[in-house]
């Protein structure tokens, strides 16, 4: 029966039923998991398991450690350095590429393919290359210094170099991807707005301040909040390239999980890591989303 007592339509019920049918499979994966695996992890970190004997209640004893561990203050801080390094140089060289490719040149679709090949490109794959790449001995990049006079730089052994070096390869990585979001924005943009700015006398500058900035604004919003989550769950470039060495000079908070998890079957306290990362991105995300709401919404 309908709202208003009407006999429910037998073509809506045999509509509702096939779109349950199709959604069945992605919902049952989403519940197996993403859903489970999210709710067991909460339960996890108010116990101390190593795999092997029966889980012992620890109340909030992971948390307390953590925010005692002064390993867990440096993680979190090379994770911000890495955002910090990551995501604002990703972002203007995403939208200068995207500026570039959006022009009328010969082969332009060719260029966007090549540009966007290392997203689509295995993470172990690419992490590989640069790692030879960085090789302090017969790598290509201290080859190419050799040949302007500077010195050799030791980019995966060094404390200082090493956070540098992934911040580095992941902002090549990334490009491709964020060059595509920002494409798409810039061929929403009306022409009638140039054609207009043009008429007035404004320059190429002056467009691109006071018409490609503002209209791209919910573009640049969401690059940022998207970049800016998958920046603190880094950990692909980091267990290859460097396994958060030397010293834990590149170690960040999803490799210090893994190493508590997986390496030392603190299970536990892994799982009460994993929950303050989420509350951190999820403050930082509110943070963003407070700070851009005017700007975005109402611009």
């Amino acid at each position: 029966m309908t709202a208003y007592g009407q006999p429910a339509n037998p073509m809506l019920r045999s509509e509702r039923r096939w779109a349950l049918f199709f959604l069945a499979p992605s919902l049952i994966g989403f519940l197996a998991f993403t859903l489970l695996p999210v709710v067991t992890s909460l339960g996890l970190s108010f116990v101390k398991w190593n795999l092997i004997r029966p889980p012992e209640f620890a109340g909030v004893d992971n948390y307390v450690r953590a925010l005692r561990d002064p390993m867990f203050w440096r993680v979190l801080k090379n994770t911000a350095v890495y955002a910090l390094g990551t995501v604002p140089s990703a972002m203007v060289l995403s939208l200068a590429l995207a500026l570039a490719l959006n022009q009328k040149i010969r082969g332009v679709t060719l260029f966007r393919g090549l540009y966007y090949l290392p997203v689509v490109a295995p993470m172990v794959a690419v992490t590989m290359v640069w790692r030879w790449l960085y090789n302090a001995n017969f790598g290509v990049i201290n080859y190419v210094l050799s040949l302007v006079g500077l010195p050799a730089v030791p980019w995966l052994t060094s404390t200082r170099w090493a956070l540098p070096s992934v911040i580095i390869m992941s902002v090549w990585k990334s490009l491709g991807s964020g060059m595509v979001i920002y494409l798409a924005g810039l061929q929403g943009i009306p022409q009638h707005l140039y054609d207009a700015a043009a008429v007035d006398g404004a320059n190429a500058w002056q467009r691109f301040r006071h018409i490609t900035l503002p209209m791209l604004a919910t573009t640049t919003f969401f690059v940022m909040v998207t970049s800016v989550i998958s920046s603190f769950q880094v950990f692909g470039q980091i267990f290859v390239l460097t396994r958060g060495g030397p010293a834990n000079a590149s170690s960040t908070m999803v490799y210090y999980i893994y190493q508590n998890g997986f390496q030392s079957f603190r299970m536990g306290y892994a799982s009460a890591l994993s929950w303050l990362l989420f509350a951190a991105v999820f403050v930082f995300t509110l943070i963003q989303f407070g700070a851009q709401r005017e700007r975005v919404f109402y611009e």
